[in-house]
């Protein structure tokens, strides 16, 4: 499937900000999974590229006169492989990496005692386990815009029993660290039927042969209308764009991300 992205972030300020510092993760990466056949970012003074602990490219944008606003603008072509099942292999870090916790992933009490009874099924077949505990998961905490924001940690999210994809992709990332099976966060696009696509995120587990990406939002497994940005721990290290600043009073921001099929 050939998926054009276009994905504009705009932030608006009270008052003038001094100076600030935007970090990037808006630049996908070519994989087992996905092609990025022409990509570019629109910004509004040059940003230092780089890469980051987890492997993902990372741009550094500095402001450093004052603004009132910030429009940052990516878009691209991106082709993807057909085949849900497909286990992508990642050399960029040992799998283990990811069976820690993170301050937004950490499990409770609650969080544990729900994904412990599932150590049994992942005995008979790990996949069939996992795929058992999205749908329990996506039962316990019904899709709810609103009910969550960038901060809330996944036992938080757990205990509200409701979230959007950001919190289902932490909560199901701390239950599979914690039944012992690597898990990583996504962010990322899913090309849908919507009116309005926001940026998405899923979880990616480790199942011996490589990586799965399971998305409980939409229960079903990462497949062609899934874009990958950025990896990691939870979503303060994959999030596509975060920042600091010094002055500007309250901030507004809108995101909107619009995927389509490419004719190119």
């Amino acid at each position: 499937m050939r998926l054009a992205i276009e994905h504009d972030t705009h932030y608006r300020y009270d008052s003038p900000v001094r100076r600030s510092i935007q970090y990037l993760r808006l630049t996908p990466l070519s994989s087992a999974r996905q092609q990025v056949l022409q990509w570019q970012l629109t910004l509004p003074a040059n940003a230092s590229a780089g890469m980051d602990a987890y492997g993902n490219t990372l741009h550094v944008l500095t402001l450093d006169r004052p603004h009132s606003e910030i429009r940052l603008h990516a878009s691209g072509v991106v082709e993807t492989r057909d085949g849900a099942a497909l286990a992508e292999p990642d050399s960029r870090l040992p799998p283990a990496v990811f069976l820690r916790d993170s301050v937004l992933t950490q499990a409770d009490a609650a969080l544990s005692d729900f994904a412990l009874p599932y150590a049994g099924k992942l005995i008979r077949s790990r996949r069939e386990g996992l795929l058992t505990l999205m749908a329990a998961l996506a039962a316990r905490m019904p899709y709810t815009p609103g009910s969550t924001d960038a901060a809330t940690p996944a036992s938080a999210a757990f205990a509200r029993a409701s979230g959007v994809c950001q919190d289902h992709a932490q909560v199901f990332a701390a239950c599979a660290r914690k039944l012992g099976v690597p898990a990583r966060y996504v962010s990322g696009y899913l090309a849908a039927d919507a009116e309005h696509v926001a940026s998405h995120a899923w979880t990616e587990v480790w199942l011996d042969e490589g990586w799965i990406g399971i998305d409980v939002s939409n229960q079903c497994l990462a497949e062609a209308r899934h874009v990958k940005l950025a990896i990691g721990l939870d979503y303060l290290d994959a999030c596509p764009v975060r920042g600091m600043r010094v002055g500007g009073g309250n901030e507004a921001m809108l995101a909107v991300a619009r995927v389509a099929a490419s004719e190119q």
